[in-house]
């Protein structure tokens, strides 16, 4: 019997791509006051009475073109990259969902009813960058199910690998070879936030988007800045690669509502880039390990739309890093880090 136990956590999927599962997803989801932060009451009237009534049918068709025989794309690369997580290691290896399911507290359950002699639990968030919305809003879910359930194990969690050598180098890796193509840009497009997420989640209080080069000043802010680390992401794989400064650029996708979002915005990006002479583009996604609704849908096909329409030629999607081998290489990596960490400060008895 094992004492120690791998978890995984994705972001989740709607049990199909209808309507009635959309609803109970979108609410589960938007309903978390780390995404919409705003006081209960007013989150319950926007989500409840006005967004997911409105959202629901419309996510439900772009759902349907990317839906698969697997079921939902995000699902079915989360199931198989823990199972080559599982052939790496002798720990049992488990994956649950922030949002949808299989659950966090049925996971958690069936971890410890399966392994009684459990006593540690590594937790990998599958989110390279900290932002309250996706990586601290995962955190703080396991945290608080595995109190709820009174368990005696220790939890601990990997932090974010924006910038860990394994990832860069994987991410790097599924780059690479489509540059060999002709192209005109490569466009490093990451999840959305709004601006106040990022101040909220400034430490000092005073440094994040206070300067144009805030981001590039020193700060201990830049542990939980997601914009500091996404362009570091940005820059540390195209420094690998080689791209050119004039041959690059980042962006931020899937915005929601009128408030402050991190610019420049994707879809704007996508319109003004034919004309300024780029016709052939490239686009990463890697904020997202695995490909989901909005590598799949919201840039692969209506991106592409609206950039072709734009006057663009082409638009090539890279996929995201999924059950490539440098990516299994890195989440091994990250979690036998972690487990020799415990074993060299004495966790496990």
């Amino acid at each position: 019997m094992s004492t120690t136990a791998i978890l995984l956590m994705n972001l989740g999927s709607p049990a199909s791509p209808e309507t009635k599962d959309l609803k109970p997803y979108l609410s589960e989801f938007l309903m978390d006051k780390r995404v919409i932060d705003v006081p209960y009451l007013l989150r319950s009237i926007l989500v409840k009475g006005i967004i997911v009534p409105f959202r629901a049918p419309k996510s439900a068709a772009k759902y349907k073109t990317i839906w698969t025989k697997e079921g939902s794309p995000l699902v079915a690369h989360t199931v198989k990259l823990t199972q080559k997580v599982q052939e790496r290691f002798t720990e049992p290896t488990y994956y649950c969902m922030r949002y949808g399911t299989p659950a966090t507290s049925d996971v958690l359950k069936k971890m410890h009813q399966e392994n009684p002699q459990l006593k540690e639990i590594v937790f990998l968030p599958l989110y390279p960058h900290y932002a309250m919305s996706s990586y601290e809003t995962a955190v703080v879910q396991v945290e608080e199910m595995h109190k709820a359930g009174g368990y005696s194990t220790v939890l601990k969690t990997i932090k974010p690998f924006y910038n860990n050598p394994g990832y860069i180098s994987a991410l790097s890796n599924d780059i690479e070879p489509f540059l060999q193509q002709e192209y005109d840009h490569i466009l490093f497009s990451y999840h959305g936030i709004p601006e106040r997420h990022v101040k909220k989640t400034d430490c000092t209080g005073n440094h994040c988007l206070k300067s144009e080069n805030c981001c590039s000043m020193p700060s201990t802010a830049h542990e939980f800045c997601y914009r500091h680390q996404v362009i570091t992401t940005t820059n540390l794989v195209t420094d690998k690669l080689k791209i050119e400064k004039n041959k690059f650029s980042f962006s931020f996708q899937s915005r929601l509502g009128r408030d402050a979002w991190l610019k420049p915005f994707t879809t704007v990006q996508l319109e003004h880039f034919p004309k300024e002479g780029i016709k052939k583009l490239l686009i990463v996604c890697p904020a997202f390990v695995s490909d989901c609704l909005e590598t799949l849908e919201e840039i692969e096909k209506e991106g592409a739309e609206d950039f072709i329409k734009a006057g663009g030629e082409s638009l090539t999607m890279i996929p995201a890093l999924n059950e490539n081998k440098d990516w299994i290489d890195c989440a091994e990596e990250l979690i036998r880090k972690e487990m020799q960490h415990s074993k060299s400060t004495g966790v496990i008895l």
